[in-house]
């Protein structure tokens, strides 16, 4: 069965994310998680927080596609510095791909970004060395803070 992605499309998974309590919602085009071809839509809405992360496994690049909205992709060296700020929007700069075994975070920049992402499969869970020791966990406290400091890099 085909799959259609339009206008509805990521209108509704921006309308589901806004009600998810992370603030973000995918919508998976592989089989399952052991797929070898990770293919999905993502979407973020403004407030959500994704601590900063790499994957290690040298097969892991990670493309992803804006297709509405702008967001703010942040790439880190291993201390925990901010090396490169690019936003990307379906009217600027489309896409990116970043290699593994870089740390990398990305914030929404406004309601109703989302983004096509592509990476190998299948599925692995980020072991703690693939999550940044220097940036809070998802949860804990000092996450609303770091979020600030990441979306102040786009203003």
């Amino acid at each position: 069965m085909i799959s259609l992605i339009n206008n509805e499309t990521l209108l509704d998974l921006s309308a589901a994310a806004k009600t998810s309590p992370r603030l973000r919602k995918n919508l998976n085009f592989h089989a399952s998680n052991e797929s070898a071809c990770h293919r999905l839509l993502n979407a973020l809405e403004p407030g959500t927080y994704v601590q900063p992360h790499r994957h290690s496994d040298v097969e892991k690049d990670e493309t992803m596609i804006a297709l509405s909205g702008r967001f703010g992709v942040l790439i880190f060296d291993e201390a925990g510095e901010m090396t490169e700020q690019v936003v990307l929007s379906a009217d600027g700069n489309l896409g990116i791909n970043i290699p593994a075994g870089a740390f990398h975070s990305m914030v929404a920049l406004e309601s109703g970004s989302v983004f096509f992402e592509s990476k190998a499969g299948p599925y692995v869970p980020l072991s703690d060395s693939e999550k940044a020791s220097w940036a809070p966990s998802e949860g804990e406290p000092g996450c609303e803070a770091y979020l600030a400091r990441m979306v102040a890099c786009f203003s």
